[in-house]
């Protein structure tokens, strides 16, 4: 497939800058894929829209404060994000600067943590070697990673967090979950339609669009993720009551097709460790009936899974539809329902 079938014009402006409030009340286009037919509804009206037993699986992954700020022993300032810690010491991450081997983190009055930078990957990611654990500063240093194409100042950093984060570890927020508030997802639960939660830090193919010229080229990165056993029976209850598994965003939707990926029904085992699943169109999925998520940018791995959800006729019809009744676009923008 070639990468440039995931290219779309979009008017810069509907990049969404701030997060609307409340969470729930951003705009919902709500495709059936049976029918082709597309619907304009509310997050907040997500309770009418789906049936009793069926099960929204969404990742409560933590972002962290992952960009830090630090200078060269030279003085020339430096920033890093970190991707996924290794062990105590040692960070996958990316380095912002000009010929960089040593970063200088100030800590505290006159004390700073030194930062080796060792290697630099092939595929642009760096391995740092901090002289301490920087776990305990996290919180005090470092700043909350927003995407490049966000520029608005984000007073209230929560609002890049999902109501129910609570494994810290992703370098960006799982998108398609900040739509939920817990009246929302209180409403859901009285409407008999279950939750469940998987984890997938996310990492660096968030930030890397796919620059090969077939899709199918692109070297995509691993994540660490887990489908708990809870999660694996509440799928499997699921489909005893004959309703539908939905994937709260695309990295839901990872986690569960590389837990269903070594199983023959149509389920899904607990499952623990890295994944380098990548979905392209012609992909068959074996758990996700449904899917949440945001409207994703071109030629990404992302909008290359929803193209192989939905169909690539419909993905662009689709997308078409947003950009004409000016939809609120990536991370701070609206959401799909995907039937």
């Amino acid at each position: 497939m070639l990468t440039s079938e995931l290219d779309y014009n979009l008017p810069p402006d509907l990049i969404a800058q701030t997060p609307v409030e409340p969470r729930d009340a951003s705009r919902l286009m709500v495709i059936d894929r049976a029918t082709g037919s597309i619907a304009h509804r509310h997050f907040y009206e997500l309770d009418t829209l789906l049936h009793e037993h069926d099960l929204l699986v969404a990742n409560d992954s933590r972002v962290i404060p992952a960009r830090l700020y630090g200078n060269k022993p030279s003085g020339g300032k430096v920033e890093l994000l970190l991707l996924r810690k290794l062990d105590a010491l040692r960070w996958r991450g990316l380095v912002g600067g000009r010929n960089v081997s040593t970063v200088e983190l100030v800590v505290h009055t006159g004390r700073t943590i030194q930062v080796d930078v060792e290697i630099s990957q092939d595929d642009g990611d760096w391995l740092l070697r901090f002289s301490e654990p920087i776990d305990p500063y996290l919180e005090s240093l470092g700043a909350m990673p927003l995407p490049p194409y966000i520029h608005a100042r984000l007073d209230d950093p929560t609002r890049y967090q999902t109501v129910y984060a609570r494994i810290s570890g992703s370098a960006a927020a799982p998108t398609a979950g900040l739509h939920f508030t817990p009246a929302l997802i209180g409403k859901l639960a009285r409407s008999g339609i279950d939750l469940a939660f998987v984890t997938l830090h996310v990492g660096l193919d968030t930030f890397k669009p796919i620059s090969e010229d077939q899709v199918e080229e692109h070297k995509i990165h691993s994540e660490w993720c887990e489908l708990p056993d809870v999660t694996a029976n509440a799928i499997g209850a699921t489909r005893a009551h004959g309703r539908r598994v939905v994937a709260v965003g695309t990295t839901s939707a990872r986690v569960l097709e590389t837990a269903g990926a070594n199983t023959i029904s149509h389920t899904s085992a607990a499952f623990s460790g890295f994944t380098r699943l990548y979905i392209t169109p012609g992909y068959s999925f074996k758990v996700v009936d449904a899917m949440i998520t945001n409207f994703h940018l071109p030629r990404s791995t992302l909008l290359a899974m929803i193209g192989a959800f939905m169909g690539l006729e419909l993905l662009r019809l689709a997308y078409k539809e947003a950009v004409q009744l000016r939809y609120r676009f990536y991370s701070f923008g609206d959401a799909m329902l995907i039937l």
